[in-house]
């Protein structure tokens, strides 16, 4: 029992001498599945615009095409570059020898989110299937953390996220695909919503939703409810990039960025969010390049398929833009990072080791 008590008190002890002075009270994470990084650092790829993946040409030049990478990419990003390389800052960009990378072999949608939000690669999520996945994510950890209990929330417009957070086990409410919102005392806009998301085009087939109605539930739900932590997953890039349809893919690519922008307009106009509130953004895995057809994949045997991205913004964030330094991060990296930006030190599954938050998020 001494024994007991006294590994306690120093668990205790550890915990407090851990415990972070942050600004960060509230976090937001946003993924574009499949988004490549070639796109957010150098625009539209003038040698896919004239490619067979590319319809009306013409125009998709018109709207996303300028000499240089810098003007292409405020042409599909204006968010990402008018507001977050100037506040916040950037990592992935390999044309200036930076590199964020995966760290599980797979290179595709359920083993890049479980690296994400668990913190390590498992050999074992390696599939897309409905498998429940045994891993401790970090927003169920933040969510049994004392001012968070039940202000942990996500939406997703593919269907997998209540399998990759395991919500039979971490009790995160988790709204993917055309899952309801039930809450009774839901606002009557979040209510139609529910409706709506049943009536609109199943583009995306039976089970993964529009992106437009992910992100009318996650601004709504903010509205009501005021989370702490939010996650949204946006899923049309990766589809139009399946379907070999660059044009989409750009267009999306630029809607999303769209979103993103008005979402982080509306926190800064909120007293509950105004300046406490991160915001990171990232993707799942990278797409191939070379030869061109290969853009449209990615997986183990996709060449660059490993190659990601990702972009923070936030009080605690020094505002030093596109990192350049030739340095490499990897997404299993995010998870701590996310848990010591609100002052926590994130602890996975026995036996896992978590990988280390990225120091240069934070002053």
């Amino acid at each position: 029992m001494k024994k007991i008590a006294i590994l306690a008190a120093c668990a205790l002890l550890s915990a407090q001498a851990f415990a972070q002075v942050t600004k960060t009270k509230n976090l937001v994470v946003v993924t574009l599945d499949g988004m490549r990084w070639q796109e957010v650092y150098r625009g539209a790829d003038s040698a896919m615009i004239s490619s067979k993946y590319t319809t009306d040409q013409d125009e998709v030049r018109k709207k996303y095409w300028a000499p240089t990478a810098i003007e292409r990419r405020a042409l599909l990003f204006p968010f990402l570059w008018s507001v977050i390389s100037k506040q916040g800052q950037l990592y992935g960009n390999r044309d200036m020898g930076n590199k964020d990378e995966l760290s599980n072999p797979y290179h595709f949608s359920y083993p890049g989110y479980n690296e994400i939000f668990t913190g390590f690669p498992d050999a074992r999520m390696n599939t897309n299937d409905a498998i429940t996945n045994p891993n401790k994510n970090v927003l169920e950890y933040i969510n049994r953390q004392k001012g968070f209990e039940g202000r942990v929330v996500a939406f997703s417009s593919w269907e997998r996220f209540p399998q990759i957070l395991n919500t039979g086990r971490s009790g995160l409410p988790v709204y993917s695909g055309y899952a309801d919102l039930k809450n009774a005392d839901a606002s009557p806009r979040l209510k139609y919503l529910n409706e709506l998301q049943h009536n609109v085009p199943p583009y995306l087939g039976d089970s993964t939703r529009l992106d437009f109605i992910t992100y009318e539930f996650s601004k709504e739900y903010i509205k009501q409810y005021k989370p702490r932590v939010l996650y949204m997953a946006f899923d049309e890039t990766d589809d139009m990039a399946h379907a070999g349809n660059y044009k989409f893919y750009l267009d999306r690519a630029k809607q999303e960025d769209g979103y993103i922008k008005d979402l982080w307009d509306m926190i800064q106009a909120d007293p509950f969010y105004q300046n406490n509130t991160t915001l990171l953004i990232t993707t799942d895995h990278g797409r191939g390049d070379e030869p061109i057809d290969k853009w449209r994949d990615h997986g183990t045997e996709v060449k660059g398929s490993e190659n990601t991205w990702f972009a923070v913004i936030g009080p605690d964030t020094p505002p030093t833009g596109v990192i350049a330094t030739p340095t490499t991060t990897y997404h299993k990296q995010l998870a701590q990072t996310m848990a010591q930006l609100l002052g926590f030190d994130f602890k996975a599954n026995a036996g896992h080791p978590v990988g280390d938050a990225i120091k240069t998020v934070m002053k």
